[in-house]
């Protein structure tokens, strides 16, 4: 579902992403782990088509994501680390308009609508103008909006940001469901704990490049450890420096 190929990206003189090689297959729950700066924000925005590689190639469902981005974008669903909606828009209207911009059929838009809105229980405020949201809100709404079209792959960048406990409990079903369905979800987080509990693999990221790759039960065995993974996180990463472009 995802092939990433020497993918580097530079900003100046900075090198924010380096040579990156990692594949990723349907059906995989994956966490991309990282201190701020250890490049997984820039590797999602590439991913996603936001920003160009500067060197390598990345592929999504079989497209190259700068020469195919169209095609590429049809099969992403994506939930970026801040929310934006606009303010003016309900709930509602926003959720209609993302589904135009995907061009589904009126009827199919309906039905999805409907249906995000039941699963993410938004029908307390979907009707109310989003710049009166809460950004726990927000977030649900931002969810809903990503999955209007039923993607293969659902990229999500941080996504406990701001949730409470029932919301977080909602999110971590929901990624699971979407993996035993068939899906594919790339989760950038820095909540261990959820790494730890819902991924099937997770990849360690330090100054650009994958430090490890694997099971959590694979970093035990490496590390020779039977800590949690946030310890064995920072055994992992501690020379990482601090001033790393994200």
């Amino acid at each position: 579902m995802i092939d990433i190929k020497q993918a580097t990206r530079k900003y100046g003189t900075k090198t924010a992403v380096d040579q990156l090689d990692l594949q990723i297959p349907r059906g995989e729950l994956f966490a991309c782990l990282g201190h701020n700066g250890a490049g997984k924000t820039t590797t999602i925005k590439m991913m996603v088509g936001l920003l160009q590689p500067t060197a390598g190639s990345i592929e999504i469902a079989g497209f190259d994501i700068v020469t195919a981005t169209r095609d590429a974008s049809l099969h992403v669903g994506y939930v970026p680390d801040e929310p934006y909606l606009y303010d003016k828009l309900s709930g509602r209207e926003f959720l209609q308009f993302v589904a135009d911009m995907y061009g589904l059929p009126l009827d199919v838009a309906a039905a999805n609508i409907e249906k995000q809105i039941v699963d993410f229980g938004l029908g307390g405020f979907v009707d109310q103008l989003a710049e009166s949201y809460s950004h726990g809100m927000k977030q649900r709404l931002v969810f809903a909006s990503a999955l209007l079209h039923d993607p293969e792959l659902l990229i999500v960048d941080e996504p406990m940001v701001g949730l409470d406990p029932r919301s977080m409990r909602l999110v971590k079903d929901l990624l699971k469901k979407r993996v035993r369905r068939g899906g594919t979800v790339f989760m950038s987080t820095h909540t261990l704990a959820v790494a730890e509990e819902i991924a099937d693999r997770i990849g360690v990221m330090s100054q650009g490049k994958i430090q490890f790759l694997g099971t959590v039960a694979e970093l035990r065995e490496q590390l020779s450890s039977d800590e949690s993974l946030e310890q064995m996180f920072l055994t992992l990463t501690e020379e990482e420096p601090a001033n790393f472009v994200s």
